[in-house]
């Protein structure tokens, strides 16, 4: 136990040595979390509206005031005509236009009480989705309160789990998958291959020191900066971006483990396989990288991918850690809603911490 543990105190200085290396790696949650929560998102602001309506009422006043108070919308005005509308898309005054059909004082005096349209640019079908909710949503809300029926507006509009559309509760569950998997995987993969590459690996396999020893030595920093960069996320989604941890902490850590565990095996994988560090950099992005990003879910919903792709998303651990991580962490579901995630985890990192001590000892003994 002592031999393990000098060659662990040996590796964490190997690591520290390059400042440069550890600035990167801490650093990185926080670039990501700044990145997708601040300035990379989905959300739709600054949307210009404008209104078109026969007289200018007191209701459609405290409705157009009552939208214009919202940080997603500006209002730029009143259209006089129908055929205006157009002219205010193309003129890029408007985003999208609330049109009431007639006049709003005989509407509300009427049995089917106020009719009113959203008219959106929908060159950007989802862009448009987007702004006619959010419009029906301040609406809806608006007509209730002021116990006003609204015939014209139809749907019924309910958002669970993640009500002000924040794009940042579909990115922090994604940015967790792919940091801890590229920290363990591709880090473990880089420095276990520079040893093989200068030839000391052999004769650390060569010395009386267990090689499962080397091994754990040289997954243990990766492991500990993995956990760093997981608490890190956690405290950054709670504290900055406002995203509440609804299921369990414990079982949430748990599954993380799990996945690191995993994404360890992988780097051991990949390490046994590459003989340069440029070469195993390159099959990291190329397997780990960029399908975590497309097919895992953490950006595209993996619904909207062709059937053949969903079935190849399977293979990819990213996307199993990141579906967990929404039920328990966003939709606070119990833990047998997502036992199908562990378990594919589970069978992941048995087969592949299997087949990479055991190639592992093939190639370097």
């Amino acid at each position: 136990m002592k031999t393990l543990l000098s060659l662990i105190i040996k590796e964490f200085k190997l690591i520290f040595r390059d400042r440069w290396t550890i600035m990167i790696l801490i650093g990185m949650p926080i670039v990501q979390i700044a990145l997708f929560g601040f300035a990379i998102t989905t959300e739709i602001r600054n949307i210009n509206f404008a209104v078109l309506a026969p007289q200018h009422n007191e209701t459609v006043r405290k409705l157009v005031e009552r939208i214009d108070a919202n940080t997603y919308f500006t209002f730029v005005g009143y259209i006089d005509q129908t055929k205006d509308i157009d002219q205010a898309f193309r003129k890029e005054k408007a985003d999208v236009v609330l049109a009431f059909k007639s006049d709003v004082g005989q509407q509300e005096a009427s049995s089917n009480g106020i009719q009113l349209q959203i008219v959106t640019d929908a060159s950007n079908p989802n862009t448009a989705k987007t702004e006619s909710m959010y419009l029906m949503g301040i609406m809806k809300d608006y007509f209730s309160k002021a116990n006003i029926g609204a015939a014209g507006v139809t749907s019924s509009v309910r958002i669970l789990y993640n009500p002000q559309l924040k794009s940042t509760y579909n990115f922090v569950p994604g940015i967790m998958g792919l940091l801890l998997l590229l920290i363990c995987a591709m880090m473990t993969s880089i420095a276990i291959v520079r040893e093989k590459e200068v030839g000391t690996m052999e004769l650390l396999l060569v010395s009386p020191t267990r090689p499962i020893f080397v091994i754990l030595a040289k997954m243990a920093p990766y492991l500990t900066l993995s956990i760093i960069n997981y608490i890190t996320i956690l405290v950054l989604s709670v504290f900055v971006l406002q995203i509440p941890i609804v299921g369990s902490l414990f079982w949430l850590s748990v599954i993380s483990i799990i996945y690191v565990f995993l994404a360890l095996a992988i780097g051991l994988f990949i390490s046994t396989v590459m003989s340069t560090q440029v070469s195993a950099m390159i099959v990291s992005m190329a397997t780990l990288l960029f399908p975590t990003i497309l097919l895992s879910g953490m950006i595209y919903p993996l619904e909207n991918s062709p059937v053949i792709l969903q079935y190849v998303s399977c293979i990819f651990p990213g996307r199993w850690y990141i579906s967990a991580v929404r039920k328990i962490m966003i939709e606070g579901l119990p833990l047998h809603y997502v036992l199908t995630e562990i378990n594919v985890l589970i069978l992941m990192s048995v087969i592949m911490i299997t087949l990479s001590l055991k190639n592992f000892k093939h190639r370097l003994e």
